[in-house]
């Protein structure tokens, strides 16, 4: 009896949390901004690099709480739609995926780093699916804007396989960078803006905590708990 209970008890949380998944839309009341969000300009020494890892709402909270990284846009990257909107990409047609723009310092933190920090922000080892979420949306990309970058991707995917942090292997793509679509205002900052959501809860937050643990000694000062 408490074998069909417990059996029950995680079919009805995984149902809950595939209908409150990032493809669907925020519960709360308040009006949405639509309107695309407005890119930074790259400041003088910026680096800038672009990276899909499932929802870009826990990508964008976890890179943006390294050291040297100024800001994260949550966007859309690695299909052939211009302005693509979330209910486009989220129909799984567009080749986009859920994508993140960092802009960082790259006296402060290297590429490197800031590809190990990817790799430990979502799991790398599922092909088109992140957690709950599933659909070609949510693959794992890591987009190269020079020949070095796509070296230290690749080098970075070797180290990942060699280690103990998957149990499976890499699939994360490596492409060549083409255009980076900011996704719509509603969807900036997001995680931090709703804490109390269901997905933001149950799927967010253990992820950024692990973010946490292995990426401690590269977080921001005011990020430390």
């Amino acid at each position: 009896m408490f074998t069909r209970f417990t059996q029950l008890l995680y079919v009805t949380l995984l149902s809950c949390l595939l209908l409150t998944g990032c493809n669907q839309q925020p519960t709360t009341n308040t009006v949405k901004d639509t309107r695309p969000a407005t890119l930074p300009q790259l400041q003088p020494g910026e680096a800038v690099a672009t990276f899909a890892g499932g929802c870009f709402w826990c990508l964008e909270e976890e890179l943006q709480l390294l050291k040297g990284v100024r800001e994260v846009v949550s966007g859309y990257a690695g299909g052939d739609l211009e302005n693509p909107t979330y209910e486009q990409v989220g129909t799984d047609q567009t080749g986009h995926a859920e994508s993140v723009q960092v802009y960082y310092d790259p006296k402060v933190i290297s590429y490197d780093v800031l590809l190990d920090g990817f790799f430990a922000g979502h799991d790398p080892t599922t092909p088109n699916r992140e957690g709950p979420d599933v659909g070609t949306q949510y693959r794992s990309i890591a987009f190269y804007r020079t020949p070095d970058e796509k070296v230290r991707i690749e080098a970075a995917i070797q180290r990942e396989n060699a280690s103990e942090h998957h149990q499976d292997r890499i699939v994360t793509q490596v492409v060549p960078f083409k255009a980076f679509y900011p996704a719509e205002v509603y969807h900036q900052g997001y995680y931090r803006l709703h804490p109390d959501e269901l997905y933001i809860r149950k799927v967010s937050q253990p992820k950024v905590e692990e973010f946490r643990e292995r990426m401690a000694k590269w977080l921001k000062p005011e990020a430390v708990q």
